[in-house]
């Protein structure tokens, strides 16, 4: 079977032809594109029309290919939400990076429900961009006149995720994923929907979402409109892992479940796959998250800012400081000695003017040396996600029931060998790197169980396991 896995991340997106022989699984390339944030009046919004018109430029090279597709699955990053009403996007969705949910957090707090009762409803972290700050802050406080609702009546309009919009836009079927929604600080991961006590407190329903549905789930097909544009016909739809995370995770080539996992990326993602949420005093001292896996799986799992950091920086320096090379930039860590190290996820690095400063900063306020060359900011970023990386795994250790013998990495940072080689070091046990596409190729796998291909999570990492080339580092 051949499958259409569109994987879209926070910087770039891409969609990957999966061939299924039924032993491995092959990944082609169609195309890559960028992810446009659109900055706007000191706003940062999504351009979700680029993002479809990029989903029916694949489609269409699709036909033109001859290639006879079973299904088509969307994944994206979580919490941003966009709107509709009678069929037609709201305007273009906020990006989370956008700062108008600076200090919502506190706000909601005081106004609508104490954190202790938010975190014991849903078990989530607390970020500020989490889609319930976002909705508090776009919708406006509680008993407050919502003149900026995007919902007119008591039911016109609906809210949804971002794979669930592009969905939408391809089938005209509004649904919200489980895995997605439970990035969002109003889902209740006990029943696996909504809280609507949580939506009451910021004026908003249940019917304002789209149908809930699972990983594995065929949502629908092609729209008519869609099908005219594309030249394809009725292909299905099927909702995958629609939060990136999620797919990633079901990509992890572990043979048992003594193993922590981390999605590599522009964020981090570092945790552990447990039957149940972990939802307790320690677990919200150190802030971890319960969010949804196949199979009713949880991620319990820690948010940490990844290659963000080194990307932001990447824009400051000209060409002429650094190669153009990927491999050759990272290998410039190994000419430094610099032993500076930050906090990834201190609050001025979420979105700063200017990375290089905000370090500097940081350094100077905790009386480290100051990184002098590009060279000296790329090793104190290895070095200090290793070094994280660690403080997580130790925690995990702690509040987790799982015996944690090796650390999993996938998505692009796998092939950061430096980085790689720093974690390993910094942990004291095996890091096994790869799938570098965790995300599209979990989201394949679970298009190739929804055709009824494969039965169980284990059967779908089998096929991993044959299908990639493994790298660890001790």
């Amino acid at each position: 079977m051949k499958c259409l896995s569109i994987d879209l991340g926070a910087t770039s997106g891409r969609s990957i032809v999966a061939s299924y022989d039924g032993q491995r699984i092959d990944m082609q390339e169609l195309t890559r594109f960028e992810t446009i944030q659109i900055h706007d009046k000191g706003h940062i919004y999504w351009d979700l029309t680029h993002l479809y018109n990029e989903i029916l430029k694949a489609l269409r090279l699709v036909k033109e290919e001859g290639i006879e597709l079973t299904s088509i699955g969307i994944d994206t990053w979580g919490c941003d939400v966009a709107f509709f009403a009678e069929g037609k996007p709201m305007g273009q969705p906020f990006c989370y990076r956008d700062p108008h949910t600076d200090g919502a957090m506190e706000r909601y707090f005081a106004e609508c429900m104490p954190k202790r009762e938010l975190y014991e409803r849903t078990g989530i972290q607390f970020m500020p961009f989490n889609t319930l700050f976002q909705l508090y802050t776009i919708l406006g406080a509680r008993g407050k006149e919502q003149k900026s609702s995007p919902f007119r009546g008591e039911s016109e309009g609906v809210c949804l995720f971002m794979p669930d919009a592009l969905i939408y836009m391809l089938t005209g079927e509004a649904v919200m994923e489980r895995t997605v929604a439970s990035t969002s600080q109003m889902l209740d991961p006990r029943t696996g929907d909504l809280d609507t006590a949580i939506l009451a407190s910021i004026g908003l329903k249940r019917e304002h979402f789209g149908r809930l549905v699972s990983p594995g789930e065929r949502v629908g097909v092609l729209s008519s409109y869609v099908q005219e544009q594309t030249g394809l016909g009725a292909v299905p739809v099927v909702a995958v892992g629609s939060h990136d995370t999620a797919s990633a995770v079901a990509a992890v080539p572990a043979e048992d479940e003594n193993f922590a996992y981390l999605s590599c990326g522009t964020w981090s993602l570092l945790g552990i796959e447990s039957p149940t949420p972990i939802i307790n005093d320690e677990s919200l001292r150190h802030n971890f998250t319960n969010e949804g896996g196949l199979d009713g799986t949880t991620r319990f799992l820690k948010n940490i800012t990844g290659l963000w950091l080194l990307e932001q920086c990447k824009k400051e320096w000209t060409s002429g400081q650094i190669p153009t090379d990927v491999n050759e930039l990272n290998a410039l860590c190994m000419a430094s000695s610099c032993q500076s190290l930050i906090n990834p996820d201190d609050p001025r690095f979420a979105h700063p003017e200017s990375m290089t400063a905000a370090i500097r900063e940081y350094l100077v306020e905790t009386n480290q040396p100051q990184p002098e060359v590009p060279a000296d900011y790329i090793r104190i970023i290895f070095r200090s996600l290793a070094h994280r990386y660690a403080e997580v795994v130790d925690v995990l250790r702690n509040i987790s029931p799982v015996d944690i013998r090796r650390l999993h990495v996938i998505g692009g940072g796998s092939r950061n060998e430096y980085l790689m080689r720093f974690t390993a070091d910094a942990l004291g046990m095996p890091v096994v790197a790869g799938p570098q596409e965790g995300t599209a190729l979990g989201n394949a796998l679970v298009q190739v169980r929804a055709a009824g291909l494969v039965g169980s999570l284990q059967e779908m990492r089998g096929i991993v396991g044959r299908s990639v080339e493994l790298k660890t580092y001790i």
